[in-house]
């Protein structure tokens, strides 16, 4: 038992930097990356499904093997993760600003505003968030079926943002009715400070650290939202691969025997979650007083 806090805090540094290492790996991977998956003159069918260079038949220059367009896959990752961990960090954030802004407003005014946004709260509860983001993204494609790039990317954050903003809204709202009681608030009221001043002067800054704990875990869920509707077929464009459309891509090539080109995909967003999830966890325990 003495040990366990020992542990526990290697624990912590562990996945810390394992999720600092896939992260920056992500960010800097044109730089780093030995192709670029999106230069087709770079590319040769000729060296397609090559497996990784432990195997028999595999090459050096190819450590993690090929794809079925002759892609280096451990290139294909990095730039396939930097697309995911961009499109989970704007749909965090974006969830963020709804969830404290619904939060502040349910905790401060309370009465039929507090019940309205509450029941409007247990409403997307009830639907799995999976489900939200395929009827939101299903919607958005109806709405501009013509659309770019840029726009079906737009539209894929926006539904994953309006599946993961409940939680930020419950946590704010529950510090928000702890804050609003204490004398600083009172002290406010009575030196003539405004109403939305108050909100964003005082309260804000108060109630953002519990906010701040579910970040680490909600961009864990919404990096496997994405790579699930990638799966699907309805997330990110074929012109930008992600995880998820890697790995898609990957299961039409289980049977022949070229398992690489799903389990590599797979195996680096086993570890986003994993690490996402680690970080997070260990920042609760940590901001946890008990």
């Amino acid at each position: 038992m003495k040990g366990m806090p020992g542990l526990r805090a290697l624990g912590r540094r562990l996945a810390a930097g394992l999720l600092g290492l896939l992260v920056l790996a992500a960010v800097a991977a044109p730089w780093i990356a030995s192709q670029d998956p999106h230069d087709l003159a770079s590319l040769s069918l000729a060296d397609a499904q090559l497996p990784p260079a432990w195997l028999p038949d595999g090459e050096a220059r190819y450590p993690l093997g090929t794809d079925d367009q002759g892609r280096d896959l451990l290139s294909v990752v990095l730039h396939g993760s930097r697309v995911s961990l961009a499109l989970a960090g704007l749909a965090v954030a974006l969830s963020l600003l709804i969830g404290v802004g619904v939060g502040l407003l349910a905790g401060w005014r309370g009465g039929r505003t507090d019940a309205l946004l509450m029941r409007l709260c247990d409403a997307m509860l009830a639907f799995p968030a999976m489900l939200i983001a395929l009827l939101i993204d299903g919607i958005g494609r109806v709405v501009f079926p013509a659309a770019g790039e840029l726009q079906a990317l737009a539209v894929l954050v926006f539904a994953i943002a309006l599946a993961g903003w409940v939680p930020y809204a419950r946590t704010v709202r529950a510090a928000t009715q702890v804050e609003r009681q204490k004398a600083y608030i009172d002290a406010a009221r009575l030196t003539g400070v405004g109403e939305w001043a108050i909100l964003r002067g005082h309260l804000l800054p108060n109630v953002l650290g519990a906010v701040w704990v579910l970040a680490p875990l909600q961009l864990a869920v919404a990096v496997l939202t994405e790579a699930t509707l990638s799966f699907l077929g309805v997330g990110v464009p074929p012109t930008s691969p992600s995880l998820g459309s890697l790995i898609r891509i990957g299961g039409d090539h289980l049977l022949s025997g070229a398992w690489w080109i799903a389990v590599v995909p797979g195996a680096m967003l086993l570890l986003l979650a994993l690490a996402f999830n680690l970080v997070g966890e260990a920042w609760r325990r940590s901001s946890d007083p008990r």
